[in-house]
């Protein structure tokens, strides 16, 4: 089996490539190899190779940007799924794609179901939500998994953000007033993989994929500086000294959602599992950055 992997220098796609490589042949294009804004080139990669499965760990993930960079961020985030899901639909093949808690509204503080209406506040959210309809609207045989705050020891993310800027100041200032469970790649890459194995007993769906528990930005900053005071790495802040601030004082140009919460119970039942802890994972992905970071 051939599995073309979007976005595969990506946090996710590097965990999905270590992650699926017993699954078949892993076709990971970088983007001299394939431009995803080009929908022709697209096409002709996929005529070219034609994968038995499709995993799209691509997207526009500036969320910022997406206010006015609207044309690449929709053609990523909502016409290359769709591009992807009529591809899989014409070869019966799966597709598999993530999306965001930011196709919510964030209001309330109630976890978000499945089932609940998307409203998204800000243009990334939108196009997600284009992306999500374009594949389920599509007829092709699909998994979808809404994730949230995804981070990684690889990459740009908060997590490797805040060890960079607690190595150089003693104080910070973090938006307390969101909540959510930060979310790590390689977790997503691994529900991703035992899905995939039940993918022809549990059929096509939509599922929420997160840690168990919840947090703020302030709340995970603080973590994250504990793990490193255990780990050992150099820090020039204490988690103390970690300030929390509203959403309203750190003004950017999208608004962000201040409810993140999602509800588990749907994948936890099609994995007849309990996910772990948001904390666990954090410990887990500075376990990775530590040895490389001493």
């Amino acid at each position: 089996m051939k599995l073309l992997i979007t976005g595969g220098t990506g946090q996710v796609g590097f965990e999905l490539r270590r992650q699926l490589v017993t699954l078949g042949e892993i076709l990971a294009p970088t983007r001299p190899e394939l431009d995803l804004a080009d929908a022709q080139a697209v096409e002709r990669w996929l005529a070219r190779h034609q994968p038995d499965l499709v995993v799209n760990a691509a997207a526009y993930t500036a969320v910022d940007g997406a206010e006015t960079d609207t044309a690449l961020a929709t053609r990523l985030n909502a016409q290359l799924p769709a591009q992807l899901a009529d591809y899989c639909r014409a070869r019966d093949a799966w597709l598999v794609h993530y999306s965001s808690d930011y196709v919510y509204s964030g209001s309330g503080s109630a976890p978000w179901r499945e089932t609940a209406k998307p409203s998204p506040v800000n243009a990334y959210g939108r196009t997600k939500l284009a992306g999500d309809r374009a594949i389920e609207q599509s007829g092709c045989r699909h998994l979808i998994f809404r994730t949230s705050w995804v981070y990684s020891a690889r990459g740009r993310n908060f997590m490797k953000t805040m060890l960079r800027l607690g190595a150089e100041r003693s104080v910070l200032k973090v938006v307390a007033d969101q909540r959510g469970a930060p979310t790590p790649a390689r977790l997503i890459a691994l529900v991703t993989q035992q899905m995939l194995a039940r993918r022809h007993s549990l059929g096509s769906g939509l599922y929420h994929l997160a840690p168990r528990g919840e947090t703020s930005w302030h709340g995970f900053a603080q973590e994250i500086f504990a793990l490193a005071e255990q780990a050992g790495l150099p820090l020039a802040i204490t988690p103390a000294a970690v300030a929390p601030i509203a959403t309203a004082d750190y003004p950017t140009p999208a608004p962000r959602p201040l409810n993140s919460r999602l509800e588990l119970d749907k994948l936890e039942q099609a994995l007849a599992t309990r996910l772990p802890s948001w904390q666990r994972q954090a410990a887990l992905t500075l376990e990775e950055i530590a040895p490389r970071s001493a």
